[in-house]
């Protein structure tokens, strides 16, 4: 299986997941931005990462990706505990992170640029940080009592674990939030994590 990463992106997710199956794997760093590495393009014609080739079939979409790592890979336990209802609040998790923080980044990176207007460019940004700060407190509420987002390590917790990272880096206010603060410890001396970002920062 090959990965197309880039470093510090979404793709970390799929990363950190393919190291906790522990199914041998290559990766290949790609450039998103300031322009999308040729090789990226040939694979995933929206210049996006993850993407995955397994046998010469190539998958786009982290949540397709991370789903299917799970789902490919049972014996990691990663996609709920084996039950219907398991696998439905792995996949809420990894919805709400998807359809929800996800995009909410969007405009702390630059996406509402196109407004050319410094005072409403500057809203968008406010209202992003504003609802994210209500994300992070309801993510924080789910983690109490828990080590990890469904109770047991899934494929949710490391595309969680970015939006951590993300907020972390755009200063964004997530203090007070005790649970979310010991989730993201938790993960930062996970083993897998910490080999996971070593390979990427030294990419």
């Amino acid at each position: 299986m090959k990965l197309y990463y880039s470093p510090g992106a979404c793709s970390l997710a799929t990363h950190i997941v393919l190291e906790w199956i522990g199914r041998p794997y290559q990766v290949h760093k790609v450039s998103i931005s300031p322009e999308k590495s040729a090789e990226l393009i040939k694979v995933n014609p929206m210049g996006a990462v993850p993407v995955i080739e397994d046998n010469g079939w190539v998958l786009t979409q982290n949540a397709a990706i991370l789903n299917y790592l799970a789902d490919s890979n049972p014996a990691s336990g990663l996609g709920g505990d084996g039950t219907p209802r398991g696998r439905a609040e792995v996949n809420r998790w990894v919805g709400f992170v998807n359809s929800d923080m996800h995009p909410t980044f969007k405009a702390l990176f630059g996406s509402t640029a196109y407004l050319a207007d410094a005072n409403m460019v500057q809203r968008t940004k406010q209202e992003a940080r504003a609802q994210l700060r209500r994300q992070f407190e309801l993510m924080s509420r789910q983690l109490e009592g828990r080590n990890w987002i469904t109770g047991a390590r899934s494929v949710a917790d490391p595309y969680f674990f970015v939006m951590v990272r993300w907020a972390k880096g755009q200063q964004l206010d997530i203090s007070n939030l005790t649970d979310l603060d010991r989730f993201y410890k938790r993960m930062e001396v996970d083993d897998g994590v910490k080999r996971v970002l070593e390979r990427e920062t030294a990419a």
